[in-house]
């Protein structure tokens, strides 16, 4: 996975990893959970428990897992052991799974939560049993310890402006598509928030969606009903919460001849060359490693029963646990105009992974050989 590693990102805006989440009223106070963790301090030798969301999005098995188990071999000197479990968007059965590295003793969870609420009683379950719990990605519910994830408001803040750049002076001409990401997701809230707090006011809302499971059918299907309600002659933009569902919309637009902006998001490979192709304007690059590290090192910490406080620099609230201690990730639009400078300087694609076939020609033009 060396050639996958990615590198330190573009930051985005320099105030960007200051982020609190608003909390609920009766939210518990959360600290630096060195003192929470068992109270018997363990060497090297520690069992990781890793739970992945979905497969379906390709970020999780290409990415993440090794990514994390890499940097975890590499702070225990070849003695950490990780337990890798994968939900496939099925919250019950990730329940089930925390269940079992509960009953099968690991030291610490590193989690991804499918449902970020659904989880919240096998955190505490967790919590019971003296296992500290890493909230990856998506911020869980209940008793989590730590929490790493890329500034998801800023994610959406991205999308919206690259969107209304790509619009120009056609913003207000016709109507916008917005298709967010699963309500159960809440980097889906997030995104959302982050996109309106730059679209509104500037384009016309035609349809906005909540896409049940990220999944890229679901999109295809809600863009469908968008065409028939608004008409394809009205259709400006889309904003799509991730490059998954993209994929889905742009199915649905080039079957109704429509040709407009869509925006994207994790820079998976055929959203890249998407957007080689000009059929999407952008995605937001997330560097996985920096999130990766993070969570590896918070877990080897929690687990060994020292503190986060050279880790995690920042605090976010989640709607259970004030002052989480957190490392949120910067990001960067990607767009035909700084791939050489993004994914492929970074190592996250070849030259000869993206510039296939067709997308060749398009690779040439811009410079990428």
């Amino acid at each position: 996975m060396n050639t996958r590693m990615r590198r330190a990102a573009v930051a985005v805006a320099a105030g960007a990893m200051a982020v609190s989440l608003a909390a609920c009223g009766s939210a518990k106070e959360s600290s630096d959970k060195s003192d929470s963790s068992s109270s018997a301090k363990k060497g090297d030798a520690i069992k990781v428990g890793l739970l992945l969301p979905e497969n379906q999005t390709a970020r999780y098995e290409k990415f993440d897992k090794p990514l994390i188990e890499k940097k975890i071999k590499e702070l225990t000197n070849n003695k950490g052991e990780v337990v890798y479990a994968n939900a496939k968007q099925d919250a019950s059965t990730q329940n089930q799974q925390v269940d079992t590295m509960v009953t099968n003793k690991v030291d610490v969870l590193i989690v991804d939560a499918v449902d970020a609420a659904a989880i919240k009683s096998s955190v505490q379950k967790a919590k019971d049993a003296g296992i500290p719990v890493v909230a990856y990605d998506r911020l869980a519910q209940g008793p989590i310890d730590a929490y790493t994830s890329f500034d998801n408001t800023t994610v959406g803040k991205t999308q919206g402006q690259a969107l209304l750049d790509a619009l120009g002076a056609k913003a207000k001409s016709g109507k916008i598509v917005m298709m967010n990401g699963s309500s159960t997701d809440p980097n889906a809230a997030q995104f959302k928030a982050g996109a309106h707090s730059v679209l509104d006011g500037k384009v016309n809302v035609g349809k906005e969606y909540d896409t049940k499971d990220w999944k890229p059918e679901n999109a295809n299907a809600n863009m469908e009903g968008a065409i028939t309600a608004l008409g394809k002659k009205n259709i400006v933009g889309v904003y799509s919460a991730n490059d998954g569902m993209a994929g889905g919309i742009i199915t649905a637009l080039k079957a109704a001849g429509i040709s407009v902006p869509v925006t994207g998001q994790d820079a998976e490979l055929a959203g890249v060359q998407r957007i080689l192709a000009g059929e999407q304007f952008m995605s937001v690059y997330k560097p996985y490693a920096p999130e990766a590290d993070a969570a590896a090192e918070m877990a080897v910490a929690l687990a060994q029963g020292k503190s986060l406080s050279t880790v995690a620099k920042d605090k976010v609230d989640s709607p259970t646990t004030k002052a989480v201690p957190s490392v949120l990730v910067p990001v960067t639009s990607l767009t035909k105009d700084n791939i050489k400078d993004t994914v492929i300087k970074d190592g996250v694609y070849s030259i000869s992974e993206i510039c296939t076939g067709a997308y060749k020609a398009k690779c040439d033009a811009l410079g990428i050989k």
